[in-house]
Formats: structure tokens, sequence, C-alpha cells
């Protein structure tokens, strides 16, 4: 073979090859450095009262975190099972607002449900850097000793509800 062909001929197997790799990834699941540690801070307003004390909820876990906003698209998808996990009481939901109007938002709860027992305002998006936010929605399970056990990026389905986040939660408490 001439040698001029050999060296195009391996960086075009080269890069089948890591194309090849790039296809086996799950680009939507993102590691979070969060997991098996304790949760970030949950001090702010709440989204009702923007002139409220941003002191530091008492929860027990397990619960969910879920960050969302009125001009999300996703949220909206993912918000009948956040409605049916709260009227199931299988666990208590946070909500955390995300970069959105209060107005907007407060409408978008009144037209759609409010599944959370608490609502929280992140209004620049600080809060949501400390718990490594890339985009709504996102939602963090958090144990009952107050450490991160799952984090899911996108809207929480079916089956990452059935497959992932009910087992970690069936097992944290058995």
């Amino acid at each position: 073979m001439n040698a001029r062909f050999l060296v195009p001929l391996l960086i075009l197997a080269g890069l089948l090859v890591l194309l090849g790799i790039g296809l086996t990834l799950k680009p939507g699941e993102i590691p979070s450095p969060l997991i098996g540690k304790p949760r970030p801070s949950l001090a702010m307003p709440p989204l009702g009262d923007p002139g409220a004390a941003t002191t530091e909820p008492t929860l027990q876990g397990p619960y969910l975190v879920n960050f969302w906003a009125s001009w999300c698209p996703p949220c909206l998808d993912e918000h009948p099972l956040l409605m049916r996990i709260a009227a199931e009481r299988q666990l208590p939901l946070i909500g955390i607002n995300y970069k959105d109007a209060p107005a907007a938002a407060t409408r978008w709860l009144a037209r759609h449900g409010n599944p959370y027992e608490l609502v929280l305002r992140d209004a620049d998006g600080d809060n949501a850097i400390d718990w490594g936010v890339y985009g709504v929605p996102e939602t963090y399970l958090v144990g009952a000793d107050g450490r991160v056990l799952y984090k899911q990026v996108g809207p929480v389905t079916e089956a990452v509800w059935r497959e992932r986040m009910r087992p970690l939660i069936d097992g944290a408490s058995g």
C-alpha cells in the first residue's frame, strides 16, 4: 500500500473508533459530584414571599428537590408525575423556581397544580450553581441523612421514577 494513503487511513480509523465510543455514551446521564455528599443549602426565599427570611428549612428525608421554571416545556412534561407522587404522598417534594418571574411561576402552579410542600425561589441561579444544575428540569433525591442519593437531568419519567429513584428510596428506608 502506498505510504501517502496510510496516514489518512489511520486517522480515519481513529476517528471511527472515537465515534463508536461516543455513540455508546449517554449524554443525559451527567454524573454529579454531590452523590453521597450532604445536600447544598436550601436557604432561599419562598416563591410567594420574596421578603421573607431565608432560613434553612428543616426537612426529614427522603425527599425530592426539583428545579423548574414556568418557561420550561420539559418541566410541564414531568409535572403530572410529580403531581401523582405528591397525591400518593410517596415523599415530599421541594420545588425551586429557577430564574423565573414570580408572577409567571405562581400562575403556572395555579394552572397546573402545585405538588410541592415548599416552593423556593432562585431568582438569579446562584443556588442552582451550588447544586450543580445545568438546566431545568433537574431533580435530586435526598436521603433521610440529608445526603444526595441521585440526580436526574431532564424530566423525571415513570421509568426513571420506577427503575432508579424508587429503589434508592426503598433501600434507604429498608
